[in-house]
Formats: C-alpha cells, sequence, structure tokens
C-alpha cells in the first residue's frame, strides 16, 4: 500500500488505513488519487469515494465536505460517510422511495432544496450498493 487515508465525520473515524488509489467527488468532477499525487484541498460533492486496496475496490457513500491531499496523506471530512457493507439495501430503497414522493410533493423554493438534497443523499447511499453487489458479481 502507499498512501494513507483517513475518512473522519464530526461524530466517528469511518475509515484510517493504507490504501493503493481512491477515486472521488469533488465539487468539479471526480479525481483519482495515486502515491505522489500533487497536493491539493478541495471541497467534496455528495457521492461515491471508491477505495483501491492491493486486490479489490471498495465503495463508500460520502455526504460532501473537504478533502486535503499532500505527501501520500488523505485526509477526508465530510458531514456522514456510510461504507456500502454498512447500508441496508432495503431500508436505502424505501428511503429513496420517500425522498422522492416528499420532491413531489414539496412546495415553495426551500422545501424542494432541502427534498433535492435528501434526494441526491438517498441515491448516493443506494448506488454505493449497487456498485458493491456489481463488483462482487
Amino acid at each position: 500500500m502507499t498512501l494513507n487515508l483517513c475518512v473522519l465525520t464530526p461524530n466517528r473515524i469511518v475509515w484510517d488505513s493504507e490504501v493503493k488509489e481512491i477515486i472521488l467527488s469533488t465539487n468539479s468532477g471526480q479525481i483519482g488519487v495515486l502515491k505522489n499525487h500533487a497536493p491539493i484541498a478541495t471541497a467534496l460533492d455528495i457521492g461515491i469515494l471508491r477505495i483501491r486496496l492491493k486486490d479489490r475496490w471498495l465503495t463508500m457513500a460520502l455526504m460532501g465536505g473537504f478533502a486535503r491531499i499532500g505527501n501520500n496523506e488523505i485526509t477526508i471530512l465530510v458531514t456522514d460517510a456510510e461504507r456500502a457493507s454498512d447500508i441496508n439495501p432495503q431500508e436505502a430503497q424505501q428511503t429513496l422511495k420517500i425522498a422522492e414522493a416528499n420532491l413531489n410533493k414539496a412546495e415553495g423554493k426551500r422545501q424542494t432544496i432541502e427534498a433535492n438534497l435528501a434526494l441526491r443523499r438517498a441515491k448516493t447511499r443506494v448506488e454505493a450498493i449497487v456498485e458493491t453487489i456489481k463488483r462482487i458479481s
């Protein structure tokens, strides 16, 4: 392994271990990070974090935040994060259905913005599960 990755939320350490490579969703698109990546600080969008270990990939749902990369250290600070393996598929699908319904019945700008955000979070959780299942198959 060549990079140390630390994923933190306000309440817990989600990941703190060495990795070969990561792919993360920034506000301006996805970036891949390998050993000796140029130093960078970037805002993170709601999206998927892909983590490559020696011979396999893991997937994590990130709920937006900030990443700092430098000296083969990656620190990711996010509002919330879940490993795909920790997400209950039935609960994630139900949350997605509720988020879609809430968006359809949203009234006013504020409710629409909040409903869109909840929908993006729900879709990201489902996407993390689907991607993990595809990798296993």
